[in-house]
Protein backbone atom coordinates (compact mmCIF):
# COMPACT_ATOMS: atom_id res chain seq x y z
CA UNK A 1 0.00 0.00 0.00
CA UNK A 2 3.15 2.29 0.81
CA UNK A 3 4.61 1.43 -2.36
CA UNK A 4 1.45 2.46 -4.31
CA UNK A 5 0.96 5.37 -2.80
CA UNK A 6 4.48 6.35 -3.77
CA UNK A 7 3.84 5.47 -7.18
CA UNK A 8 0.42 7.49 -7.33
CA UNK A 9 2.25 10.24 -6.53
CA UNK A 10 4.88 10.44 -8.67
CA UNK A 11 2.06 9.93 -11.62
CA UNK A 12 0.46 12.64 -10.47
CA UNK A 13 3.71 15.05 -10.62
CA UNK A 14 4.43 13.86 -14.54
CA UNK A 15 0.94 14.77 -15.17
CA UNK A 16 1.15 18.58 -13.45
CA UNK A 17 4.74 18.73 -15.09
CA UNK A 18 3.30 17.29 -18.42
CA UNK A 19 0.65 19.61 -18.22
CA UNK A 20 2.99 22.79 -16.79
CA UNK A 21 5.40 21.87 -19.73
CA UNK A 22 2.33 22.46 -22.24
CA UNK A 23 1.10 25.63 -21.26
CA UNK A 24 4.79 26.84 -21.59
CA UNK A 25 5.03 25.65 -25.03
CA UNK A 26 1.58 27.26 -26.24
CA UNK A 27 2.75 30.57 -24.31
CA UNK A 28 6.39 30.76 -25.93
CA UNK A 29 5.03 29.60 -29.93
CA UNK A 30 3.03 31.11 -31.81
CA UNK A 31 1.80 30.84 -35.67
CA UNK A 32 3.07 33.42 -38.70
CA UNK A 33 0.24 32.86 -41.49
CA UNK A 34 -0.14 34.79 -44.67
CA UNK A 35 -3.17 36.17 -46.08
CA UNK A 36 -6.05 34.01 -47.22
CA UNK A 37 -6.38 33.39 -50.73
CA UNK A 38 -2.84 35.49 -51.39
CA UNK A 39 -0.26 34.52 -54.05
CA UNK A 40 2.40 35.84 -52.34
CA UNK A 41 5.02 34.32 -50.29
CA UNK A 42 6.74 35.93 -47.65
CA UNK A 43 10.59 34.91 -45.75
CA UNK A 44 10.56 35.50 -42.12
CA UNK A 45 13.74 36.95 -40.08
CA UNK A 46 14.15 36.62 -36.41
CA UNK A 47 15.39 39.89 -34.90
CA UNK A 48 14.60 39.04 -31.07
CA UNK A 49 13.57 35.97 -28.79
CA UNK A 50 11.22 36.96 -25.70
CA UNK A 51 8.42 36.58 -23.57
CA UNK A 52 5.03 38.25 -24.77
CA UNK A 53 2.35 39.76 -22.36
CA UNK A 54 -0.39 42.03 -23.66
CA UNK A 55 1.42 43.24 -26.70
CA UNK A 56 4.90 43.85 -24.44
CA UNK A 57 8.06 41.69 -25.05
CA UNK A 58 10.32 41.08 -22.28
CA UNK A 59 13.38 38.94 -20.92
CA UNK A 60 14.28 39.89 -24.91
CA UNK A 61 16.94 37.79 -26.50
CA UNK A 62 19.26 37.99 -30.01
CA UNK A 63 16.72 36.12 -32.64
CA UNK A 64 18.38 33.64 -35.54
CA UNK A 65 18.68 36.70 -37.76
CA UNK A 66 19.50 39.84 -35.29
CA UNK A 67 22.93 41.26 -35.08
CA UNK A 68 24.02 39.92 -31.85
CA UNK A 69 24.76 36.57 -30.83
CA UNK A 70 21.83 34.24 -30.84
CA UNK A 71 20.15 33.68 -27.82
CA UNK A 72 21.98 36.25 -25.96
CA UNK A 73 20.03 39.00 -24.20
CA UNK A 74 19.79 42.33 -25.88
CA UNK A 75 21.47 45.60 -24.40
CA UNK A 76 19.46 48.05 -23.05
CA UNK A 77 21.20 51.09 -25.51
CA UNK A 78 19.48 48.97 -28.54
CA UNK A 79 16.29 48.57 -26.93
CA UNK A 80 16.41 52.34 -26.00
CA UNK A 81 17.23 53.62 -29.67
CA UNK A 82 14.08 51.31 -30.99
CA UNK A 83 12.00 52.28 -28.60
CA UNK A 84 12.96 56.08 -29.39
CA UNK A 85 10.93 55.40 -33.20
CA UNK A 86 7.56 54.59 -31.23
CA UNK A 87 5.22 57.21 -33.20
CA UNK A 88 7.40 58.32 -36.28
CA UNK A 89 6.61 56.62 -40.07
CA UNK A 90 7.01 53.13 -40.83
CA UNK A 91 9.99 54.39 -43.15
CA UNK A 92 11.32 56.11 -40.17
CA UNK A 93 10.80 53.08 -37.83
CA UNK A 94 12.18 50.78 -40.25
CA UNK A 95 15.83 52.93 -41.01
CA UNK A 96 16.45 52.35 -37.23
CA UNK A 97 14.71 48.45 -37.36
CA UNK A 98 17.62 47.73 -40.17
CA UNK A 99 20.40 48.05 -38.09
CA UNK A 100 19.62 45.19 -36.12
CA UNK A 101 18.79 42.74 -38.98
CA UNK A 102 20.90 40.65 -41.15
CA UNK A 103 18.63 40.48 -44.30
CA UNK A 104 22.04 38.05 -46.00
CA UNK A 105 21.63 35.44 -43.02
CA UNK A 106 19.63 32.50 -43.86
CA UNK A 107 15.79 33.24 -42.83
CA UNK A 108 14.28 31.53 -40.32
CA UNK A 109 11.43 30.11 -42.23
CA UNK A 110 8.47 31.42 -45.23
CA UNK A 111 5.15 31.58 -45.11
CA UNK A 112 2.21 31.30 -47.64
CA UNK A 113 -1.23 30.71 -48.18
CA UNK A 114 -2.12 27.70 -46.60
CA UNK A 115 1.38 27.25 -44.56
CA UNK A 116 1.84 29.12 -41.67
CA UNK A 117 5.31 29.00 -39.63
CA UNK A 118 5.15 28.34 -36.27
CA UNK A 119 7.78 30.06 -34.07
CA UNK A 120 8.89 31.46 -30.60
CA UNK A 121 7.12 34.68 -29.17
CA UNK A 122 9.33 37.38 -30.89
CA UNK A 123 9.77 40.64 -32.91
CA UNK A 124 10.29 39.70 -36.49
CA UNK A 125 10.68 41.25 -39.96
CA UNK A 126 8.88 40.06 -42.78
CA UNK A 127 9.98 40.55 -46.52
CA UNK A 128 7.56 40.33 -49.28
CA UNK A 129 8.79 37.93 -52.08
CA UNK A 130 5.70 38.68 -54.84
CA UNK A 131 4.75 37.41 -57.79
CA UNK A 132 3.93 41.00 -57.92
CA UNK A 133 1.16 41.79 -60.74
CA UNK A 134 0.66 43.99 -63.06
CA UNK A 135 0.62 48.17 -61.46
CA UNK A 136 1.33 46.53 -57.66
CA UNK A 137 4.06 46.82 -55.65
CA UNK A 138 6.62 45.06 -52.84
CA UNK A 139 5.11 45.73 -49.15
CA UNK A 140 7.18 47.66 -47.23
CA UNK A 141 8.96 45.21 -44.57
CA UNK A 142 6.55 44.29 -42.00
CA UNK A 143 8.21 44.29 -38.72
CA UNK A 144 5.94 42.74 -35.75
CA UNK A 145 6.19 41.03 -31.89
CA UNK A 146 4.72 38.44 -32.94
CA UNK A 147 2.17 36.46 -31.09
CA UNK A 148 -0.63 34.25 -33.18
CA UNK A 149 -0.50 36.76 -36.20
CA UNK A 150 -1.73 37.30 -39.70
CA UNK A 151 0.56 39.23 -42.39
CA UNK A 152 -1.26 42.52 -43.54
CA UNK A 153 1.21 44.14 -45.93
CA UNK A 154 -0.21 47.71 -47.08
CA UNK A 155 0.79 48.16 -50.55
CA UNK A 156 -0.21 50.37 -53.29
CA UNK A 157 -1.55 49.94 -56.81
CA UNK A 158 -0.03 52.26 -60.33
CA UNK A 159 -2.69 52.74 -62.72
CA UNK A 160 -1.88 54.21 -66.16
CA UNK A 161 -4.05 55.64 -69.03
CA UNK A 162 -4.08 56.19 -72.76
CA UNK A 163 -6.57 58.36 -74.64
CA UNK A 164 -7.12 60.21 -77.17
CA UNK A 165 -9.51 63.63 -78.56
CA UNK A 166 -12.00 63.47 -81.91
CA UNK A 167 -12.55 66.13 -83.88
CA UNK A 168 -14.91 66.67 -86.81
CA UNK A 169 -13.90 69.33 -88.77
CA UNK A 170 -16.90 70.23 -90.49
CA UNK A 171 -18.89 71.66 -87.09
CA UNK A 172 -17.79 74.08 -84.81
CA UNK A 173 -16.84 73.07 -81.36
CA UNK A 174 -16.90 69.60 -82.14
CA UNK A 175 -13.50 68.23 -80.35
CA UNK A 176 -14.94 65.22 -77.67
CA UNK A 177 -13.78 64.57 -74.46
CA UNK A 178 -10.50 62.22 -74.18
CA UNK A 179 -11.48 58.45 -74.84
CA UNK A 180 -10.31 55.66 -76.92
CA UNK A 181 -10.85 56.11 -80.75
CA UNK A 182 -11.04 58.63 -83.14
CA UNK A 183 -10.90 59.41 -86.77
CA UNK A 184 -9.01 62.06 -88.79
CA UNK A 185 -7.98 63.28 -92.10
CA UNK A 186 -4.26 62.19 -92.88
CA UNK A 187 -1.95 65.44 -92.02
CA UNK A 188 -4.32 65.75 -88.86
CA UNK A 189 -2.48 66.15 -85.65
CA UNK A 190 -3.72 64.22 -83.60
CA UNK A 191 -4.20 64.95 -79.53
CA UNK A 192 -3.22 61.91 -76.89
CA UNK A 193 -2.83 62.11 -73.43
CA UNK A 194 -0.91 59.58 -71.44
CA UNK A 195 -1.98 59.22 -67.43
CA UNK A 196 -0.25 57.56 -64.49
CA UNK A 197 -1.82 57.72 -60.69
CA UNK A 198 0.53 57.32 -58.13
CA UNK A 199 -0.33 54.62 -55.78
CA UNK A 200 -0.76 54.84 -51.70
CA UNK A 201 2.21 54.27 -50.68
CA UNK A 202 4.18 56.28 -52.95
CA UNK A 203 5.99 58.16 -49.19
CA UNK A 204 7.38 54.08 -48.45
CA UNK A 205 9.89 55.29 -51.32
CA UNK A 206 12.49 57.05 -49.42
CA UNK A 207 15.29 55.74 -51.57
CA UNK A 208 13.68 57.47 -54.73
CA UNK A 209 11.02 56.88 -57.26
CA UNK A 210 11.35 56.51 -60.81
CA UNK A 211 8.48 55.94 -63.80
CA UNK A 212 8.25 55.57 -67.21
CA UNK A 213 5.93 56.58 -69.85
CA UNK A 214 6.46 54.04 -72.92
CA UNK A 215 4.91 54.57 -76.01
CA UNK A 216 4.56 52.86 -79.72
CA UNK A 217 2.84 54.45 -82.32
CA UNK A 218 1.65 52.40 -85.59
CA UNK A 219 3.57 53.47 -88.72
CA UNK A 220 0.61 55.71 -90.01
CA UNK A 221 1.35 58.41 -86.70
CA UNK A 222 4.20 60.75 -87.15
CA UNK A 223 5.46 61.63 -82.84
CA UNK A 224 5.87 65.47 -82.61
CA UNK A 225 8.19 66.22 -79.74
CA UNK A 226 7.83 69.51 -79.49
CA UNK A 227 4.37 69.33 -78.66
CA UNK A 228 4.57 67.31 -75.06
CA UNK A 229 3.55 68.73 -72.27
CA UNK A 230 3.56 67.67 -68.96
CA UNK A 231 1.49 68.19 -65.88
CA UNK A 232 0.81 66.97 -61.96
CA UNK A 233 -2.54 67.16 -60.58
CA UNK A 234 -3.37 69.55 -63.73
CA UNK A 235 -0.49 72.01 -63.13
CA UNK A 236 2.30 72.72 -66.01
CA UNK A 237 5.70 71.66 -65.03
CA UNK A 238 8.31 71.86 -67.30
CA UNK A 239 11.27 70.35 -65.47
CA UNK A 240 12.37 66.97 -64.04
CA UNK A 241 11.89 64.35 -66.94
CA UNK A 242 13.15 63.97 -70.38
CA UNK A 243 11.83 63.11 -73.95
CA UNK A 244 13.84 60.50 -75.30
CA UNK A 245 13.54 59.07 -78.92
CA UNK A 246 16.95 57.51 -79.66
CA UNK A 247 18.64 54.43 -78.58
CA UNK A 248 15.50 52.43 -77.16
CA UNK A 249 15.48 48.71 -77.48
CA UNK A 250 11.98 48.02 -76.21
CA UNK A 251 10.39 49.11 -79.78
CA UNK A 252 8.85 52.38 -78.45
CA UNK A 253 7.93 55.18 -80.26
CA UNK A 254 9.33 57.65 -77.46
CA UNK A 255 9.73 57.60 -73.65
CA UNK A 256 8.63 60.36 -70.52
CA UNK A 257 11.28 59.51 -68.26
CA UNK A 258 11.10 60.98 -64.66
CA UNK A 259 14.52 59.56 -62.85
CA UNK A 260 13.10 60.54 -59.28
CA UNK A 261 9.69 61.50 -58.67
CA UNK A 262 10.35 62.34 -55.17
CA UNK A 263 12.36 65.91 -56.75
CA UNK A 264 9.33 66.92 -57.70
CA UNK A 265 7.38 68.75 -54.71
CA UNK A 266 3.94 68.61 -55.23
CA UNK A 267 3.88 65.13 -56.58
CA UNK A 268 2.10 62.38 -53.64
CA UNK A 269 0.22 59.64 -52.84
CA UNK A 270 -2.56 59.36 -55.27
CA UNK A 271 -1.17 62.20 -57.72
CA UNK A 272 -2.07 62.16 -61.37
CA UNK A 273 0.93 62.61 -64.08
CA UNK A 274 -0.53 63.32 -67.09
CA UNK A 275 1.48 63.74 -70.62
CA UNK A 276 -0.66 65.38 -73.39
CA UNK A 277 1.67 65.98 -77.26
CA UNK A 278 0.32 65.26 -80.42
CA UNK A 279 1.10 62.68 -83.47
CA UNK A 280 0.44 63.24 -87.58
CA UNK A 281 -1.85 60.90 -89.32
CA UNK A 282 0.55 60.47 -92.39
CA UNK A 283 0.57 58.99 -95.75
CA UNK A 284 1.26 55.22 -94.27
CA UNK A 285 -1.85 55.25 -91.96
CA UNK A 286 -3.76 52.05 -92.52
CA UNK A 287 -7.35 52.57 -94.04
CA UNK A 288 -10.33 50.97 -92.69
CA UNK A 289 -11.26 48.81 -89.31
CA UNK A 290 -7.37 47.83 -88.65
CA UNK A 291 -6.91 51.27 -87.95
CA UNK A 292 -3.80 53.27 -86.20
CA UNK A 293 -2.90 51.45 -83.12
CA UNK A 294 -1.07 53.95 -80.05
CA UNK A 295 -0.22 52.20 -77.53
CA UNK A 296 1.75 52.80 -74.00
CA UNK A 297 2.15 51.59 -70.87
CA UNK A 298 4.03 52.82 -67.50
CA UNK A 299 7.06 51.32 -65.28
CA UNK A 300 7.85 52.23 -62.00
CA UNK A 301 9.79 52.05 -58.71
CA UNK A 302 7.94 49.05 -57.34
CA UNK A 303 9.74 47.82 -54.25
CA UNK A 304 10.30 50.51 -50.99
CA UNK A 305 12.89 48.55 -49.62
CA UNK A 306 15.02 48.67 -52.44
CA UNK A 307 17.87 51.03 -52.00
CA UNK A 308 18.66 51.37 -55.68
CA UNK A 309 15.13 52.20 -56.68
CA UNK A 310 14.85 49.86 -59.89
CA UNK A 311 12.29 50.78 -61.78
CA UNK A 312 10.87 46.67 -61.93
CA UNK A 313 7.22 47.10 -62.17
CA UNK A 314 4.85 47.83 -65.32
CA UNK A 315 1.72 48.49 -65.42
CA UNK A 316 -0.42 46.48 -68.13
CA UNK A 317 -0.33 48.26 -72.54
CA UNK A 318 -3.44 50.53 -72.54
CA UNK A 319 -4.38 50.91 -76.56
CA UNK A 320 -6.42 53.95 -78.64
CA UNK A 321 -6.80 53.64 -82.61
CA UNK A 322 -7.31 56.11 -84.99
CA UNK A 323 -9.10 55.54 -87.86
CA UNK A 324 -9.60 57.18 -91.45
CA UNK A 325 -11.46 56.70 -94.52
CA UNK A 326 -10.98 56.61 -98.82
CA UNK A 327 -13.67 57.84 -101.28
CA UNK A 328 -14.03 55.94 -104.63
CA UNK A 329 -15.69 57.69 -107.45
CA UNK A 330 -16.04 55.62 -110.70
CA UNK A 331 -16.64 57.84 -113.98
CA UNK A 332 -18.98 55.83 -116.36
CA UNK A 333 -21.91 56.72 -118.72
CA UNK A 334 -24.94 54.62 -120.35
CA UNK A 335 -23.72 51.92 -122.81
CA UNK A 336 -25.65 52.24 -125.94
CA UNK A 337 -25.38 48.60 -126.91
CA UNK A 338 -27.16 47.83 -123.23
CA UNK A 339 -31.01 46.51 -124.35
CA UNK A 340 -32.93 47.51 -121.17
CA UNK A 341 -35.81 44.47 -122.94
CA UNK A 342 -33.27 41.86 -122.29
CA UNK A 343 -32.24 42.50 -118.58
CA UNK A 344 -35.31 40.89 -116.73
CA UNK A 345 -33.90 40.47 -113.60
CA UNK A 346 -32.79 44.19 -114.00
CA UNK A 347 -29.15 43.15 -112.67
CA UNK A 348 -27.41 46.14 -115.04
CA UNK A 349 -26.17 43.65 -117.41
CA UNK A 350 -28.17 42.38 -120.37
CA UNK A 351 -28.70 39.17 -122.08
CA UNK A 352 -26.00 39.98 -124.17
CA UNK A 353 -23.66 40.38 -121.74
CA UNK A 354 -23.88 44.53 -122.50
CA UNK A 355 -23.57 46.26 -118.82
CA UNK A 356 -26.11 48.90 -118.56
CA UNK A 357 -22.86 51.23 -117.43
CA UNK A 358 -19.36 51.26 -118.61
CA UNK A 359 -16.48 52.99 -117.48
CA UNK A 360 -15.98 57.15 -119.29
CA UNK A 361 -12.41 58.78 -119.33
CA UNK A 362 -11.46 62.36 -119.49
CA UNK A 363 -12.90 63.33 -116.97
CA UNK A 364 -11.46 65.30 -113.58
CA UNK A 365 -12.62 66.22 -110.41
CA UNK A 366 -12.06 68.19 -107.33
CA UNK A 367 -12.89 67.40 -103.87
CA UNK A 368 -13.92 70.10 -101.03
CA UNK A 369 -14.55 69.12 -97.31
CA UNK A 370 -16.13 71.84 -95.15
CA UNK A 371 -14.89 73.41 -92.53
CA UNK A 372 -16.56 74.94 -89.23
CA UNK A 373 -16.85 78.17 -90.44
CA UNK A 374 -19.10 76.70 -93.44
CA UNK A 375 -16.68 77.00 -96.31
CA UNK A 376 -15.60 74.22 -98.36
CA UNK A 377 -11.77 73.89 -99.02
CA UNK A 378 -10.14 71.78 -101.51
CA UNK A 379 -9.05 68.30 -100.12
CA UNK A 380 -5.65 68.23 -102.54
CA UNK A 381 -5.64 69.18 -106.30
CA UNK A 382 -7.78 68.15 -109.44
CA UNK A 383 -8.00 64.00 -109.71
CA UNK A 384 -7.78 64.07 -113.90
CA UNK A 385 -5.85 61.87 -116.36
CA UNK A 386 -6.70 61.29 -119.65
CA UNK A 387 -6.88 57.30 -119.04
CA UNK A 388 -8.72 57.73 -115.53
CA UNK A 389 -12.13 56.58 -114.51
CA UNK A 390 -11.88 55.58 -110.89
CA UNK A 391 -10.94 58.55 -108.46
CA UNK A 392 -10.08 57.56 -105.13
CA UNK A 393 -9.35 60.18 -101.97
CA UNK A 394 -7.67 58.13 -98.75
CA UNK A 395 -7.34 59.46 -95.47
CA UNK A 396 -10.66 61.08 -94.85
CA UNK A 397 -12.76 62.13 -91.72
CA UNK A 398 -15.66 62.15 -91.23
CA UNK A 399 -17.26 65.21 -91.60
CA UNK A 400 -19.53 67.06 -94.81
CA UNK A 401 -17.68 67.43 -98.65
CA UNK A 402 -18.67 68.27 -101.97
CA UNK A 403 -17.88 66.44 -105.38
CA UNK A 404 -16.87 68.88 -108.37
CA UNK A 405 -16.68 67.46 -112.12
CA UNK A 406 -13.78 70.22 -112.82
CA UNK A 407 -13.17 68.77 -115.76
CA UNK A 408 -16.24 67.17 -117.81
CA UNK A 409 -15.15 64.51 -120.80
CA UNK A 410 -15.97 65.94 -124.67
CA UNK A 411 -19.41 65.40 -125.92
CA UNK A 412 -21.03 65.18 -122.39
CA UNK A 413 -22.91 66.98 -119.30
CA UNK A 414 -21.12 68.85 -116.49
CA UNK A 415 -22.74 66.60 -113.56
CA UNK A 416 -24.64 68.88 -110.59
CA UNK A 417 -22.60 69.08 -107.75
CA UNK A 418 -22.67 65.91 -105.15
CA UNK A 419 -22.72 67.16 -101.49
CA UNK A 420 -22.50 64.29 -99.15
CA UNK A 421 -21.73 63.17 -95.54
CA UNK A 422 -19.08 60.75 -94.19
CA UNK A 423 -20.41 59.23 -90.87
CA UNK A 424 -18.44 56.49 -88.57
CA UNK A 425 -19.00 55.32 -85.44
CA UNK A 426 -16.52 53.53 -83.02
CA UNK A 427 -17.13 52.03 -79.88
CA UNK A 428 -14.93 52.74 -77.04
CA UNK A 429 -13.63 50.51 -74.22
CA UNK A 430 -10.75 48.20 -73.68
CA UNK A 431 -10.88 47.08 -77.24
CA UNK A 432 -12.00 49.82 -79.18
CA UNK A 433 -13.33 49.28 -82.87
CA UNK A 434 -15.02 50.77 -85.68
CA UNK A 435 -18.59 49.60 -85.65
CA UNK A 436 -20.26 51.87 -88.97
CA UNK A 437 -19.53 53.33 -91.70
CA UNK A 438 -21.80 55.32 -94.17
CA UNK A 439 -22.17 58.06 -97.35
CA UNK A 440 -25.21 59.95 -97.29
CA UNK A 441 -25.81 62.49 -100.36
CA UNK A 442 -27.69 65.56 -99.43
CA UNK A 443 -27.56 66.75 -103.02
CA UNK A 444 -26.59 65.68 -106.62
CA UNK A 445 -26.92 62.61 -107.46
CA UNK A 446 -25.11 59.52 -105.71
CA UNK A 447 -25.33 56.39 -103.56
CA UNK A 448 -22.49 55.26 -101.91
CA UNK A 449 -22.12 51.49 -100.91
CA UNK A 450 -19.73 51.16 -97.41
CA UNK A 451 -17.50 48.17 -96.48
CA UNK A 452 -16.47 48.69 -93.16
CA UNK A 453 -13.55 46.38 -93.37
CA UNK A 454 -11.74 48.47 -95.88
CA UNK A 455 -12.74 51.91 -94.75
CA UNK A 456 -14.39 52.52 -98.13
CA UNK A 457 -17.62 54.35 -99.87
CA UNK A 458 -17.96 54.33 -103.64
CA UNK A 459 -20.34 55.04 -105.85
CA UNK A 460 -20.70 55.47 -109.17
CA UNK A 461 -21.27 58.87 -111.00
CA UNK A 462 -23.37 58.75 -114.50
CA UNK A 463 -22.45 61.33 -117.18
CA UNK A 464 -24.80 61.62 -120.04
CA UNK A 465 -23.48 62.95 -123.81
CA UNK A 466 -24.94 66.12 -125.02
CA UNK A 467 -27.87 66.33 -127.43
CA UNK A 468 -27.34 66.73 -131.14
CA UNK A 469 -30.03 69.44 -131.71
CA UNK A 470 -32.39 69.50 -135.50
CA UNK A 471 -31.32 71.14 -137.67
CA UNK A 472 -33.76 73.04 -140.88
CA UNK A 473 -30.52 72.93 -143.75
CA UNK A 474 -29.79 76.19 -145.79
CA UNK A 475 -28.64 77.43 -148.78
CA UNK A 476 -25.37 76.11 -149.10
CA UNK A 477 -21.93 77.57 -149.00
CA UNK A 478 -21.23 77.33 -153.06
CA UNK A 479 -22.95 80.91 -153.49
CA UNK A 480 -20.43 82.50 -150.89
CA UNK A 481 -17.62 80.75 -152.62
CA UNK A 482 -18.26 82.64 -155.68
CA UNK A 483 -19.65 86.18 -154.30
CA UNK A 484 -16.28 86.29 -152.96
CA UNK A 485 -14.02 85.64 -155.64
CA UNK A 486 -16.34 88.18 -157.43
CA UNK A 487 -16.07 90.93 -154.75
CA UNK A 488 -12.00 90.34 -155.04
CA UNK A 489 -11.47 90.40 -158.55
CA UNK A 490 -13.69 93.81 -158.74
CA UNK A 491 -11.10 94.91 -156.35
CA UNK A 492 -7.83 94.27 -158.03
CA UNK A 493 -9.52 95.97 -161.05
CA UNK A 494 -11.01 99.58 -159.19
CA UNK A 495 -7.47 99.32 -157.86
CA UNK A 496 -5.38 99.18 -161.42
CA UNK A 497 -8.06 101.65 -162.86
CA UNK A 498 -7.10 103.97 -160.09
CA UNK A 499 -3.36 103.66 -161.01
CA UNK A 500 -3.77 104.55 -164.20
CA UNK A 501 -6.08 107.24 -163.88
CA UNK A 502 -3.67 108.50 -161.65
CA UNK A 503 -0.43 108.38 -164.20
CA UNK A 504 -2.32 110.18 -167.24
CA UNK A 505 -2.75 113.46 -164.84
CA UNK A 506 1.02 113.83 -164.20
Amino acid sequence: MKHARKLASLLLALIMVFALATTAFAAENTTISAPEGSTRTYDVYQIFTGDLHEGVLSNIKWGKNGNGTEGTAVDQTTLDALAAVNGKSNTEKLTEIQKYVDLTSEKIGMVSNGSPLTVPTGYYLIKDNGPVGDGEAYSLYVVEIVGPTTISPKVGTTTSDKKVKDTNDSAANSTTDWQDSADYDIGDAVPFKLSATIAQDYANYTHGYKLTFHDKEDTGLTFNKDSVKVYVDGVLITTGYEVVTEGLTDGCTFEVRFANLKAITSVHAGSVISVEYTSTLNNQAVIGSTGNKNTSHVSYTNNPNDEQAGENGETPDDVVIVFTYKTIVNKVTKNPAYDASKDTGKTGTDSDGNKEFIPLKGAGFTLYKKNASGEYVAVGEELKGADMTTFTWSGLDDGDYKLVETTTPDGYNTIADIEFTITAGHVDGDSPYLNTLSGNATSGTATFTAVVNDGSLSTDVVNNSGTQLPSTGGIGTTIFYILGSILVVGAIVLLVTKKRMSASDK
